[in-house]
């Protein structure tokens, strides 16, 4: 048996109902992008074989999905729910750990005006050199502004987001990428206790003034899971377990037999196919970064609708090279909705579909209470007992006997 978990990285389907109290009453990022391709004049939003496993029938009424899918007229070839985030925050650390089974109490620490000057002074000294910004900025935004005075002065750009991250982007050519991640060591050694953020990102860019554009060399430095997940689980019973995009970063390494970073969604996607070929049994967990990253955080309402109907057009490669045990769960982290004011993530409802050729279709999994049913289901198939979180709906999903 082979579980393929996938997450479409800020893929929400809807406002929590605390959202508010983070600031994203009213988000919906899928509905909303496809409202704006719903608009007089634009392409009509076309994932047809997302809507063919039952996104539609998730949340009834998004137009382009009641056009594209039908979701009244014909039954889905998947299991469909949505799912809420127990854990506090709407990160990507937590919402991965969270579909792992690892639920946290606190939100990870955020820093609206920027860290202290006593962190900063001792993270100066030790990596030898001064730094430039300490605020809350977008990354394509900040480099732009602070660019020429890092090339000019050798200080790298530190910063952060409403997100749990301390941000340092370096030119390449100004900073080697070799010492600009011995730096986010350093600054992951140092952040710990009440500044202990959940990650600290390597941003590498290129290019001349006014033309600075971000690398696809990042790398993301997390804390490691304060708790058992699926991956520690299903790692210490002998499982192979396979990280496939930011996987091996979000987890510290932890509880895989190997990790594959991609730079894009393409690539992943690419990893995925090859996983499907390689992999005998066990775990592969991939992270599909783009719809976040390049769209979401950029309020790009059409890239990421393109992006969208790329990987819809890439499922079918994926459904066909399963064999008759595999399981595919695609689900999100968190949201992000573009067209939303701000560049943040968003606190949404996540998608839920779950799709085996040995499965049962078009059963209404409802609306789970915590993204931890997944991990405890995978558990619950794979033997592994059971995780702190999650209640399994194995037993919905496979055939009667």
């Amino acid at each position: 048996m082979r579980f393929f978990i996938i997450v479409l990285d800020s893929v929400g389907m809807g406002a929590l109902p605390d959202a508010g109290a983070y600031g994203d009453e009213g988000s919906n990022t899928l509905r909303h992008i496809a409202n704006y391709r719903a608009a007089a004049g634009r392409k009509r939003l076309y994932i047809p074989h997302l809507g063919g496993l039952g996104l539609g029938h998730i949340e009834p009424g998004i137009p382009e999905l009641g056009v594209t899918c039908g979701y009244d007229s014909h039954r889905p070839l998947a299991c469909f729910g949505r799912m809420a985030e127990k854990s506090a925050g709407k990160d990507t650390i937590t919402g991965h750990w969270e579909i792992a089974g690892l639920v946290l109490d606190e939100a990870f620490p955020t820093f609206p005006q920027g860290f202290p000057a006593a962190f900063l002074e001792a993270f100066e000294a030790r990596i030898g050199r001064g730094v430039l910004g300490n605020e809350v900025a977008s990354g394509t935004e900040i480099i732009a502004r602070l660019g020429n005075d890092h090339v000019n002065t050798g200080r790298p750009i530190v910063y952060t987001s409403a997100d749990s991250v301390f941000q340092v982007a370096a030119h390449e050519e100004t900073i080697p990428l070799e010492e600009l991640m011995e730096i986010c060591r350093q600054a992951r050694d140092m952040l710990t206790g009440e500044l202990g953020v959940a990650r600290v990102i390597a941003r590498p860019f290129a290019g001349g003034s006014g033309e600075y554009v971000r690398t696809g060399n990042r790398r993301d430095f997390a804390v490691e899971p304060v708790g058992e997940t699926l991956l520690d689980r299903a790692w210490a019973r002998g499982h192979h377990v396979l990280g496939i995009g930011k996987i091996g970063d979000i987890f510290a390494g932890r509880g895989m037999n190997q990790s594959r970073p991609s730079h894009s969604n393409q690539e992943g996607m690419e990893l995925i196919i090859r996983a499907v070929r390689e992999v005998k049994s066990g775990i592969v967990m991939a992270n599909l970064v783009d719809f976040d990253m390049l769209y979401g955080h950029r309020n790009d309402v059409e890239g990421y609708a393109r992006a969208l109907e790329e990987f819809d057009a890439w499922l079918p490669e994926l459904l066909e090279g399963l064999g008759g045990e595999d399981v595919v769960v695609l689900t999100a982290d968190h949201g992000c909705d573009p067209t939303m004011p701000g560049t943040d993530h968003s606190r949404e409802y996540v998608p839920l579909l779950v799709y085996g050729k040995g499965l049962r279709m078009g059963i209404d999994l409802g609306s789970r209470t915590t993204f931890a049913d997944v991990g405890q289901t995978v558990a619950d198939a794979l033997g592994l007992g059971t995780l702190e979180q999650g209640k399994s709906f194995w037993g919905q999903v496979i055939p009667a006997v």
